[in-house]
């Protein structure tokens, strides 16, 4: 028997190595929105998700707990089968209500989402305009579906009119995410609706990291533009548990149920989870303190920062400080790590540009003034280091 040459996968590994490209996992043994403890050393932490600091939430944990006992940890089987709960279909209809969308679909998680859907809807009758900073699910859904892909430059009107004038296919889709993960800026909404208008092109927003955080009850992109058709948002950031949902209208509802491959055929996420998000939207919409307080601590850190220091105007919790280098990137992680006790992580290509290699900011609701002031300190101290 020949041996499984695996020679040419370590080659691409090792080149990863050579171009400060190389990723691995660290082992995460507790954490909260401020702090995370890694090898038995505590950091504080500015590379979480979880916006709001809803994660270890009482509420939440407790509303888990009764989930499982309720209904069980696990569906059990695809929710076309026998996996559909009572769980789900209370989350769905609050999701429902939160977005005033007619329906609403529970994903395993975010990728699986935008793949499936974008996969779904894709064919030689259907185009797609992505903007260029779309996320890697959205390209590689799209991609799959056999659909007309067009990419438009970031948040770009005219050239996002432009592309939609090449396309002559029945069905047509803007894609865009409502807050980009990268750089935390906010999609154009105003051009997206109009060019939707002119073009009757129906409009798909991933709001992964604007769900929670924006909004007078968190309710997101829907906020600043209700006509869009499919809305797609994990749960697994500011809702701080796990999975993800499409709500749209009664008929891409069907059409999915019977023709997302990644719906049909996964096993339907955990009952005790849904029971648990459902807690957690409650939280969301009630407490506005939250949001406020993400506000108020990303103007402390964009004014208290060098003038020197390039930070992308953002309107998220998220605070991209782009370096250049991709060496420049990763020495500054980890002399905060090591000299200063922060966890901040290095974003490299491909997630990002090539050049563009960045700092990556996120700000929750569980910091505080202190914090900000010392990342403040220990970025302006670090940086002068390590550019000298």
């Amino acid at each position: 028997m020949v041996a499984f040459d695996c020679s040419s996968f370590s080659r691409k590994v090792q080149k990863q190595r050579d171009l400060n490209l190389y990723r691995s996992r660290r082992c995460v043994e507790n954490q909260d929105a401020r702090h995370i403890i890694i090898d038995g050393k505590q950091y504080l932490n500015f590379s979480s998700n979880d916006y709001l600091g809803l994660n270890q939430h009482p509420l939440i944990n407790k509303a888990l707990e009764e989930g499982a006992n309720k209904f069980g940890v696990c569906s059990s089987a695809s929710s076309l089968v026998t996996g559909y709960h009572f769980a789900h279909r209370h989350l769905e209809d609050k999701v429902c209500q939160w977005l005033n969308k007619p329906k609403c679909l529970l994903f395993g998680s975010g990728f699986s989402a935008n793949y499936g859907v974008l996969e779904a809807l894709g064919n030689e009758n259907t185009a797609f305009c992505l903007d260029k900073l779309s996320h890697a699910s959205l390209i590689d859904g799209a991609l799959a579906s056999g659909a007309d892909v067009k990419r438009f430059r970031h948040n770009d009107e005219s050239h996002l009119n432009s592309q939609l004038e090449k396309l002559n296919q029945d069905v047509k889709l803007i894609v865009s995410e409502g807050v980009f993960s990268m750089d935390g800026d906010a999609a154009n909404f105003a051009a997206l609706s109009t060019a939707a208008k002119k073009h009757n092109a129906g409009l798909y927003i991933d709001d992964a990291h604007a769900i929670g955080v924006r909004g007078d009850t968190g309710q997101g992109s829907v906020a600043s533009i209700p006509d869009i058709d499919i809305v797609m948002a994990t749960f697994g950031k500011a809702i701080a548990t796990s999975g993800a949902f499409v709500a749209c209208d009664n008929e891409v509802h069907d059409y999915l149920v019977n023709f997302c491959r990644h719906y049909i055929y996964s096993t339907a996420m955990s009952p005790a989870i849904a029971w648990a998000t459902s807690k957690s939207i409650d939280i969301i919409q009630k407490e506005q303190w939250r949001r406020e307080k993400i506000e108020y601590l990303s103007q402390l850190f964009s004014s208290s920062l060098d003038k020197s220091i390039k930070l992308i105007s953002s309107q998220s919790s998220i605070h991209a400080m782009v370096l250049g280098e991709e060496s420049l990137a990763l020495g500054v992680a980890d002399r905060l790590r090591e000299d200063h006790g922060i966890w901040l992580t290095a974003i490299r290509p491909p997630t990002v540009p090539a050049n563009t290699s960045r700092l990556r900011v996120t700000l929750t609701a569980a910091h505080n003034d202190k914090d900000i002031k010392y990342l403040v300190e220990s970025l302006h101290e670090v940086l002068h280091k390590c550019r000298t």
